[in-house]
C-alpha cells in the first residue's frame, strides 16, 4: 500500500528546501545529494531533474544530464528552466540547431528570461547568424541592465563572466556593422569626402565620442547632427517654398473650419504609453487640457480620408520638400489647442529636421516659446524653428488656437545628408526592432 500523499509532498518540499540552502550557500555535492533524495521521493520532480541534470553537465556528463532533461520535459514540457538547460546540453553535444529551438522554446515562454536569450546569442553565433546572435545578445543585455545585473565584474555570475563580456562586444561591432552598412551605397555613389558630419553623428549616437552641444538649450532626444548652426528659430527665407504657401492660407484656413464643423478626423495629439499621464504633459486651470489634432500624415504613414477632406491643403503640402522617413516622417497636422491649455516645456528627437507653424485661427493670449524666446503667432505668417531646443506653447485666450504643423529638413544639411540620415534613422528602427524594442 502507498504512503500518504500529502506526507510525501510535505517531504518532497523539506528535501527541495534543503537543496536550495545547500545550492545559496555554495555547497553544490550537498545539494545535489539532497536534489537525488528528491528524485527518491518524486521521480518527476522537475526542480531536482534540471539541478542534478546542471550538475552532471558540470562534469562534462552531457549524455546524463540530456537523458534527465529529457524526463524533465516529459513532465512539463513549458518550463522554460528545462527548455534552456536542454539548450545547454544539446549544445555541449554539438546540436547547435536543436539546441538553438530549445533556447527559442525558453524565451517564447518567458521573454524576460536574460541567461537563456545569452546562451541562443552564442548558439546563433556558432550557427552563423549574424544578425540572430546580435538580436539575442542585445536582448539578454538588456533586460539584465534593467534589473542592475551583469553592468559590471562585481553584479555578473562568475560563470557568466566570459559571455556577457563577449556579448557586449559582439553588440558594439553588430550596431555599428548595421549601420556601415545602411550607408554604404551612399558611400559608394557620393564618396565618403561627402559624409564627415555623417560619420560623426553615427559615433555619438553610438556612445563612440562625446557629444558637445554648441548651445546648452539644446538637447535632441534620439539623434544629433553635429556642426549644424544652432539656432531656436530660422528665418523663413531660408525656406522660399513657405511664401506659396501662406498666400494657401486663406484656403487651408476654410478647409479647416469645414473640419472644425464636421468634428471629424479630430484625435488626441499626444500617444501616452498605458502609464502616463497628461497632466505630465500639458496643464490647464480645469485640469481638462485638450491638444487635438486631423493628422495628414503622423510617423510618415498618409491618413487618405483627411486628404480627401480637405484637398487644398493636401495639394499645398504636396508641394513642400518634406521630410519622408520610413515609419518617422512625414508629420503633419491641424494642431487645436483649447483655451487655458499649456503644452509644457519638451525637447523634439533631431534637430536634422525643424517644425514649422502655419497659424490659421490664433486669438490674443496664444504664444510659442523657444529656447526662452517668445513668439506671437500671426495668422497667415509662417514660422520655423528647432524643437530640439527646449520649448513650450500655451493658450490663455477665449478661442481655440489652430495652427497647421510640418516638418522640414534642416536648412543646412546637404542633399546627400539627407539621403544619409533618411538610410541611417529607418536602419536604426529596424535595428531597435531586430533587438526588441
Amino acid at each position: 500500500m502507498g504512503g500518504d500523499p500529502a506526507d510525501a509532498q510535505g517531504r518532497l518540499g523539506a528535501v527541495l528546501q534543503e537543496a536550495r540552502e545547500h545550492e545559496r550557500s555554495g555547497r553544490a555535492a550537498l545539494s545535489e545529494r539532497a536534489y537525488l533524495r528528491a528524485l527518491e521521493i518524486d521521480p518527476a520532480a522537475v526542480e531536482a531533474l534540471n539541478a542534478v541534470a546542471m550538475a552532471a553537465l558540470s562534469r562534462g556528463q552531457a549524455q546524463r544530464a540530456f537523458g534527465l532533461l529529457q524526463q524533465a520535459e516529459r513532465c512539463d514540457k513549458e518550463n522554460p528552466l528545462t527548455q534552456h538547460n536542454l539548450g545547454l546540453a544539446l549544445s555541449a553535444t554539438g546540436q547547435l540547431q536543436a539546441a538553438g529551438k530549445a533556447l527559442e522554446r525558453a524565451v517564447a515562454v518567458e521573454p524576460g528570461f536574460a541567461i537563456a536569450q545569452l546562451h541562443l546569442g552564442r548558439v546563433r553565433e556558432q550557427l552563423g547568424d549574424a544578425h540572430g546572435a546580435l538580436a539575442s545578445y542585445a536582448r539578454a543585455l538588456a533586460l539584465a541592465h534593467a534589473e542592475n545585473h551583469w553592468v559590471d565584474e562585481a553584479s555578473t555570475p562568475r560563470g557568466l563572466l566570459s559571455l556577457v563580456r563577449h556579448a557586449a562586444t559582439t553588440v558594439v561591432r553588430g550596431r555599428r556593422r548595421w549601420l556601415a552598412e545602411a550607408l554604404q551605397p551612399l558611400r559608394a555613389h557620393y564618396g565618403a569626402a561627402a559624409f564627415p558630419r555623417v560619420d560623426k553623428c553615427v559615433d555619438m549616437y553610438l556612445g563612440e565620442r562625446e557629444t558637445a552641444y554648441p548651445d546648452p538649450r539644446q538637447k535632441p532626444r534620439f539623434l544629433y547632427f553635429p556642426d549644424l548652426p544652432a539656432m531656436p528659430y530660422f528665418d523663413t527665407a531660408l525656406f522660399p517654398w513657405l511664401a506659396d504657401l501662406e498666400r494657401s492660407a486663406g484656403e487651408i484656413r476654410a478647409e479647416l473650419e469645414q473640419a472644425m464643423a464636421r468634428r471629424s478626423g479630430f484625435q488626441p495629439f499626444l500617444e501616452l504609453s498605458e502609464n502616463a499621464n497628461v497632466l505630465d504633459y500639458l496643464r490647464a486651470p480645469d485640469n481638462r487640457p485638450t491638444w487635438d489634432a486631423l493628422f495628414f500624415y503622423r510617423h510618415g504613414e498618409r491618413f487618405e480620408q483627411n486628404h480627401e477632406d480637405c484637398p487644398r491643403t493636401a495639394a499645398a503640402l504636396h508641394k513642400l520638400p518634406l521630410v519622408r522617413i520610413r515609419e518617422h516622417a512625414p508629420e503633419i497636422c491641424f494642431s487645436l489647442l483649447t483655451p487655458g491649455t499649456h503644452i509644457l516645456p519638451h525637447r523634439g528627437v533631431t534637430n536634422t529636421r525643424v517644425v514649422a507653424h502655419l497659424p490659421l485661427i490664433v486669438p490674443p493670449g496664444c504664444a510659442l516659446n523657444v529656447g526662452g524666446i517668445e513668439h506671437q503667432w500671426q495668422e497667415g505668417r509662417c514660422v520655423v524653428f528647432d524643437d530640439t531646443f527646449e520649448h513650450e506653447a500655451w493658450n490663455r485666450g477665449q478661442g481655440d488656437r489652430l495652427v497647421l504643423i510640418f516638418d522640414l529638413w534642416n536648412p543646412y544639411l546637404t542633399d546627400p545628408e539627407r539621403e544619409a540620415v533618411t538610410a541611417l534613422v529607418a536602419a536604426i528602427g529596424d535595428l531597435n526592432r531586430l533587438c526588441g524594442k
